[in-house]
């Protein structure tokens, strides 16, 4: 049996699709790859693919591992830049994860929607698909992410100091440094002092906030040079970012010691 493979239309149709999973995770994960990154790792997937098909006298284990294992880590190395071995075969491992999900979604749209994709063009079908399903998954993500009460592991460094604290992420925490616009973290007064053993610098900027009781409230506000979020087994680094120094403790149990802002959780 003889297949006739339209190179061009497979290529278009992976990049696409490589595109689509790479955006889905880059929420998914909370990173903030830039879309140059994230076109370039769907080039490097479907040149893959591509030339994994081509290859003569290569079994097709061989052939599948090329076109995912061996894509993925190339795709995931290119887009998230991971920082050790383990966190790049996490996400590569939840790339793979994506894209049996968004294949499964895929088949079955393909199957019992046959009548709709029989008027359209073989590869326009799929791309189209493709599109309608990321759209359903960004927004089941999105809807995920405004869930209240969810914790993390963040790292505070500065110089030659880190400390590790656990974060509550409050959907309800919208405060920005006023100048920069840059979403500002309320931390306890003790994290600070760890942070600054020497004492606490004099200058800092000026928060403005308002909550029940206090309807003009200012905290002080102080940018630290690097914070890393670790959430879901994955490990994200931010720099300079604004902490906000709250005066009491901001939960009763000592259950966290920091109100994270969801704009940093991507």
């Amino acid at each position: 049996m003889t297949y006739e493979i339209y190179i061009d239309s497979l290529f278009l149709v992976n990049f696409v699709m490589n595109f689509y999973l790479l955006m889905l995770m880059n929420r998914g994960v909370r990173r903030t790859a830039t879309r140059r990154r994230l076109m370039g790792g769907a080039l490097i997937g479907a040149l893959f693919y591509c030339f994994s098909l081509i290859l003569p006298y290569v079994p097709a284990l061989l052939k599948l591992a090329m076109g995912t294992g061996i894509a993925g880590v190339c795709m995931v190395k290119w887009v998230f830049r991971p920082v050790d071995i383990k966190s790049c075969f996490k996400l590569t491992e939840i790339l793979i994860g994506y894209s049996f999900l968004m294949g499964g979604a895929l088949l079955f749209i393909m199957r019992y929607l046959q009548g709709i994709t029989d008027l359209i063009p073989g590869a326009a079908a799929v791309v189209g698909a493709g599109g309608m399903l990321y759209l359903l998954f960004s927004y089941l993500m999105e809807r995920r992410k405004r869930e209240p009460h969810t914790f993390c592991k963040v790292t505070l460094v500065k110089d030659d100091l880190c400390v590790c604290i656990t974060a509550l992420v409050d959907t309800g925490n919208h405060l920005t440094e006023p100048i920069s616009g840059k979403p500002v973290s309320v931390v306890a007064p003790q994290v600070m002092e760890r942070l600054w053993p020497e004492g606490v610098p004099e200058f800092y900027r000026a928060v403005p906030y308002h909550s029940v009781g206090c309807a003009h409230g200012i905290l002080k506000g102080y940018e630290i040079p690097e914070m890393k979020i670790e959430a879901e087994g994955v490990l994200s680094t931010l720099h300079h970012v604004y902490l906000g120094v709250g005066e009491h403790k901001i939960s009763a149990g000592d259950n966290y010691e920091m109100i994270l802002h969801p704009k940093l959780m991507g």
